[in-house]
């Protein structure tokens, strides 16, 4: 579900971009886009409120581009129609919620790519008797609810399992991550494993976010090409 039409793929979050011209700020970034990642929040699950299906449908409108909507809260099946019909092409829900089964089902009925987030906190494990039911699997590398935070390393041996989990088991999982990502930290998470990056404050804080997005891609594309040690 990552695609294969470049070897690192960037899911710009919109959380970090200015909402008082949000569409010229996802057009600005256009050519760096592989997905746009949609961060909703409400107040609960995380300690932030953000947007809703009415603000995933005025994107919509707006683009064409994939909508990687993350759903960071308590109650998601009750939204899961709302982001369908909005127009969101992937929704994305955390397993400590609980009830993954049954979430997992009612997104394959509307017809809307399924992702399972698992937490800092989470081990990969709690994840794993559903990865073969699922398209995106999204490891959270900072404690969710606000943008601008620093990567939590702990999140790359998390990568590394998942990753080889999916070699394994031959998983067509997309291993996105979230979280601190910028070009210090892009080429770690692409040799773990990560197929799809989240970045937000390191695109659109940044004065040139064309040049920031491609900046971190090119970083995880010279981890990609490095000579690993053993020759593997």
């Amino acid at each position: 579900m990552c695609g294969v039409a470049r070897p690192v793929r960037l899911a710009p979050s919109i959380l970090s971009a200015d909402f008082a011209c949000l569409g010229a700020e996802i057009d600005r970034v256009r050519a760096q886009t592989d997905w746009l990642h949609v961060d909703v929040m409400d107040g609960h699950f995380v300690p932030n409120l953000t947007i809703g299906p009415p603000v995933v449908e005025a994107i919509r409108r707006h683009t064409d581009d994939f909508l990687d909507c993350h759903l960071m809260m308590t109650n998601p099946g009750d939204f899961f129609e709302a982001f369908a019909k909005a127009g969101a092409n992937s929704c994305s829900f955390h397993v400590e919620v609980g009830g993954t089964g049954e979430l997992i089902s009612a997104l394959r009925d509307l017809g809307v790519g399924v992702g399972l987030a698992v937490n800092p906190e989470t081990p990969i494990s709690a994840a794993e008797p559903w990865l073969d039911r699922v398209d995106v699997l999204l490891v959270m590398s900072v404690h969710p609810g606000f943008g601008g935070q620093h990567f939590l390393e702990e999140a790359v041996p998390k990568i590394e399992r998942a990753a080889e989990i999916a070699r394994r088991e031959r998983l067509e999982l997309c291993i996105e991550v979230d979280g601190g990502i910028d070009a210090g930290t892009a080429g770690r998470v692409a040799a773990a494993g990560a197929g799809m990056l989240v970045a937000g404050s390191a695109i659109f804080g940044r004065p040139d976010p064309v040049a920031a997005a491609q900046e971190i891609r090119r970083a995880a594309e010279e981890a990609l090409a490095a000579p690993r040690a053993g020759g593997r």
